[in-house]
């Protein structure tokens, strides 16, 4: 009992090491006794805060995810699908299958939240629901037109098309629900499930955002760079990001008509882009074959990679999947320094054009859409192995269903706090003060104001009127109305001055006469 004890005390240890920051600071030498007391609070601080974090992992975090390890010499990007196959339980096995429909593709995917079900939709008409856990099919439909893109709404009763003239929206028995004609013929969906907006990008450059709960349209604006196909949501904030044909990324919110940021990140066209989950990263990729990591929180270029990706998708644990042709490619930073190495690679068949990858949540899995249907691969260590279940449950039933839409409803953000900083949202602005103009600067006003009143030409007026006395009078005048606010400046500043330079009677009076001043009353 006591071994067990002693091992449960030192794995707790690792964990707390884990979570703290460095090393303690050495407060001995310290001469300064309230700094002193300070770093000592603070160094308090930090144990504790390091112990409730290991203790969260070790109680509400109990599962780890994992990775391919090689072994000597072996690299993990050599691994293949079929050996990981060999070795994995039936109930993972299920993930890796093949689903060929040449006819109806090419295929585009989108998950739930939780990843408990699949939409698939390929271009020549068909859509498809399809439940995960059971693989199977939930309900299949053929709505005899181009559909360019399906995304899921805040659960998996709804899900939005992109079809030939108009997007529309269906429930999972195949509904036609809504026809939303003001977006036009859609290229790219996106939905924004903090806010419950709709976003989408027609082929005529304009973005809209609609507001799916009341169906009004909050956003309606004109690019102005051209036609795109490459539209992304950063989860971190809440910004719809647009790669362009002239190499640029623009990035917008629904409550302004120009883009926050504007930033150019490839010579040619962009032909994809993908955020972190943590929001700091955005992943680019452009048709001069280079692939490259972008720093938000400075705009700068942290990674560049040879290589070109026509899809783009990063998974809960970081991993970046490129896919471009019949090749998929899985970069992954382990060592926690921004810099992505490759990690697993995989090779469709030959003939198969790679459409769009997407990880499942909360799965080590990896979804292909490609032009003779859609597939789906293992990627060990790319799914996050706790859920939250008041997040996204994989396991939820109707009853938590309809409470989580209710919650959700209830805690819907405005789009008004969609910006690229939302930690500033609920915090006070600090007040701007201003600067006092120097006497230099009023005096070059005065005299700008001056010339002015000079330079001003009179109307020709009637016989009489229009004398040169008569003018000069009026310019002086101009002149004079254009002094008088500076001199009532002056005015007023000297008065202060005067009232400031006033002493007491006490410093007034002689020191022998002072003790007969009347006290003020307290």
């Amino acid at each position: 009992m006591g071994a067990k004890k002693e091992n449960n005390d030192d794995e707790m240890d690792e964990k707390v090491k884990k979570y703290l920051r460095g090393e303690a600071a050495n407060l001995e030498g310290l001469k300064d006794k309230k700094l002193k007391g300070q770093l000592a609070v603070r160094e308090d601080l930090y144990g504790k805060s390091a112990k409730t974090a290991a203790k969260i992992e070790k109680w509400l975090l109990p599962s780890e995810g994992g990775y391919l390890e090689a072994e000597g010499i072996e690299k993990t990007w050599r691994i293949k699908q079929e050996s990981i196959a060999r070795e994995i339980d039936i109930s993972s096995s299920k993930n890796q299958y093949d689903i060929v429909l040449p006819e109806l593709g090419p295929y585009t995917l989108d998950f739930t939240s939780n990843g408990r079900y699949m939409a698939a939709a390929g271009r020549k008409g068909h859509l498809a629901i399809v439940d995960m856990k059971t693989l199977n099919l939930i309900k299949e439909i053929q709505v005899k037109e181009t559909v360019r893109d399906v995304v899921y709404l805040h659960n998996e009763l709804f899900f939005a098309v992109a079809q030939k003239k108009y997007p529309y929206i269906y429930n999972r028995d195949g509904t036609e629900l809504h026809c939303l004609k003001e977006h036009g013929a859609v290229l790219r969906l996106q939905f924004l499930k903090n806010h419950f907006l709709l976003a989408s990008i027609n082929k005529f450059g304009q973005l809209h955002y609609q507001d799916v709960t009341m169906g009004e349209m909050v956003g309606n604006f004109r690019t102005g760079l051209g036609r795109t196909d490459v539209m992304q949501v950063n989860p971190f904030n809440g910004v719809v990001a647009l790669g362009h044909s002239s190499g640029t990324v623009t990035m917008w919110k629904p409550t302004s008509s120009v883009p926050l940021v504007k930033m150019l990140c490839h010579p040619g066209p962009v032909s994809s882009l993908a955020f972190h989950p943590n929001g700091h990263l955005m992943a680019t990729s452009g048709k001069e074959n280079k692939i490259k990591i972008w720093d938000l929180r400075k705009f700068e270029v942290i990674q560049t990679m040879p290589g070109h990706a026509k899809t783009l998708n990063f998974s809960q644990k970081g991993l970046l999947a490129a896919g471009t042709g019949s090749f998929i490619k899985i970069l992954a930073d382990f060592s926690g320094s921004q810099n992505y190495n490759s990690y697993m690679t995989h090779s469709m068949a030959k003939g198969y054009q790679v459409g769009k990858v997407l990880f499942r949540p909360y799965e080590d899995v990896l979804g292909i859409g490609h032009s003779m249907g859609w597939s789906s691969i293992l990627i060990p260590g790319s799914g996050e192995p706790n859920f939250d279940s008041w997040v996204a449950n994989p396991f939820e039933t109707s009853k938590q269903r309809r409470e989580k839409e209710v919650h959700s409803l209830l805690d819907k953000l405005p789009p008004e706090t969609i910006m690229l900083d939302p930690t500033k949202v609920g915090t006070v602005r600090a007040p701007q003060k201003k600067e006092k103009p120097t006497k230099k600067e009023i005096e070059a006003e005065m005299e700008a104001a001056i010339e002015t009143a000079k330079d001003t030409d009179f109307k020709k007026k009637t016989k009489g009127r229009n004398k040169p006395s008569k003018r000069a009078k009026k310019r002086q005048e101009m002149i004079e109305r254009a002094k008088k606010p500076f001199l009532e400046q002056q005015i007023q500043e000297h008065e202060r001055s005067r009232k400031k330079q006033k002493t007491n009677p006490e410093t007034e009076m002689p020191k022998s006469l002072q003790r007969f001043v009347r006290q003020k009353a307290a």
